[in-house]
C-alpha cells in the first residue's frame, strides 16, 4: 500500500529485445578484433568436436558402409540392449570405474602438493631443475611413455626388478600379473602428468597476494602455518574446479596406454570401454555396436560431471557454471 504523501519510485523501463540486440551488436563491433581470434577455436570445435556427433546416429542403426549413414536401417535401442545384457558390460564398467577412480583419488593430490612445495623452494636453480624434470614426461608421446614403463619393469633387464633382486627378493612380472596392472597404470600416470598439471596450481599460487605472506611472517607464522592458512585456502577455488573436471573425465579412460600395456593375461582387470570400442569398431568392423558403447560412456561421463558440479555448488557455492 502506498503511504499518503509519498511519491512512488519511478519504474525503470524494461529493455526491449531490439535494444538488447543493438547493445550486443555494439559490443561485437567494439571487440571485433578480439572476436576474430575466436574464429579458429570455434571452427575447431565445430569440425572436430560437434561435427562427429552426427555419426552417433549409427548407434541406432545397423550401419553398413555400402548403404551409408542415411540409408542404413533403423534398429532402435537394439545395440544398447545387446551391450547391457552381455557379460562384458559389468566387467567393462567395473574396470573403467576402478582405473578412473584410482587415478582420481591417488593422482589428484600430487600436482597440488608439488605446486605447494615448489612455491616454498627459495633456491631458484633447484626449483627450475625440479620443474623441468617433472614437466619432461608430459612432452613425450603415450607410445614412448609405455615403452619406458615396459623397459623399467622388464623382469630380465628392468631397473625396478634389478633393485628388487639386489635386496634379495624374487623378480616380479608386473605386466603379466593381473594384480599389478592397476598400480602400474596409476603410478605411471602420476609420473607422466604431475608436472604438467602442477602448472595450473602454480599459476593459482602466483595469484595469491604477497601481502598475506608478509603479514603472516610478521606475525611469526611458520611455513606449515603459512601453507595451511594462506596457500591452501587461496588454491581452494582452483582445486574445486579441477576436481570437477577430473570427476567428469573419470570414466573416460583413454585407450592408448591401456592398449599398449595390457595383454590377454590382464584383460580381466585392464579391459575398459575405450579399448572395447577400439576392438569392436576398428578390428571387428562392428561400427554400430561400438558407437552405442561409446555413446553410453559419454553419457555417463556427462552425468558425473553435472553431478559433481551440482554437489560442489551445493556444498561450497563454486562450480564450473
Amino acid at each position: 500500500m502506498e503511504h499518503p504523501g509519498t511519491k512512488p519510485y519511478p519504474r525503470r523501463p524494461q529493455s526491449s529485445i531490439g535494444a538488447r540486440l543493438a547493445a550486443t551488436w555494439k559490443h561485437m563491433k567494439r571487440d571485433r578484433q578480439l572476436l576474430l581470434l575466436f574464429i579458429p577455436c570455434i571452427l575447431f570445435y565445430l569440425i572436430f568436436r560437434y561435427g562427429p556427433l552426427y555419426g552417433l546416429i549409427i548407434s541406432f542403426k545397423d550401419y553398413s558402409v555400402f548403404q551409408g549413414i542415411i540409408d542404413s536401417p533403423w534398429v532402435g535401442f537394439k545395440h544398447f540392449e545387446k551391450f547391457f545384457s552381455s557379460p562384458d558390460f559389468l566387467q567393462l564398467f567395473g574396470n573403467t570405474l576402478a582405473l578412473g577412480f584410482y587415478s582420481l583419488i591417488f593422482g589428484f593430490p600430487f600436482p597440488i602438493i608439488l605446486a605447494i612445495m615448489l612455491n616454498e623452494v627459495r633456491v631458484a636453480a633447484f626449483k627450475k631443475s625440479i620443474q623441468t624434470l617433472s614437466y619432461l614426461p608430459a612432452f613425450l608421446s603415450v607410445v614412448i611413455i609405455s615403452s619406458m614403463i615396459i623397459d623399467f619393469l622388464s623382469p630380465s633387464n628392468g631397473i625396478i626388478n634389478r633393485v628388487i633382486a639386489w635386496f634379495g627378493f624374487e623378480k616380479i612380472y608386473f605386466l603379466i600379473e593381473a594384480s599389478w596392472f592397476r598400480p602400474v597404470y596409476v603410478i605411471s600416470d602420476i609420473w607422466a602428468s604431475v608436472g604438467y598439471e602442477a602448472i595450473v596450481f602454480l599459476a593459482a599460487v602466483a595469484g595469491i597476494s604477497p601481502t598475506l605472506y608478509e603479514a603472516a611472517r610478521v606475525d611469526g607464522a611458520s611455513r606449515w602455518q603459512v601453507m595451511r592458512h594462506i596457500t591452501l585456502p587461496g588454491l581452494m577455488p582452483t582445486i574445486v574446479i579441477m576436481f570437477i573436471l577430473k570427476t567428469g573425465s573419470m570414466i573416460r579412460v583413454g585407450y592408448e596406454k591401456v592398449l599398449l600395456l595390457y595383454n590377454p593375461t590382464t584383460y580381466d582387470v585392464a579391459d575398459v570401454f575405450s579399448t572395447f570400442v577400439y576392438r569392436k569398431g576398428l578390428l571387428e568392423a562392428n561400427y554400430s555396436y561400438a558407437a552405442a558403447v561409446g555413446m553410453f560412456e559419454a553419457v555417463v561421463a556427462m552425468v558425473m560431471l553435472l553431478g559433481a558440479n551440482f554437489i560442489s555448488r551445493r556444498m561450497g557455492g563454486s562450480g564450473l557454471w
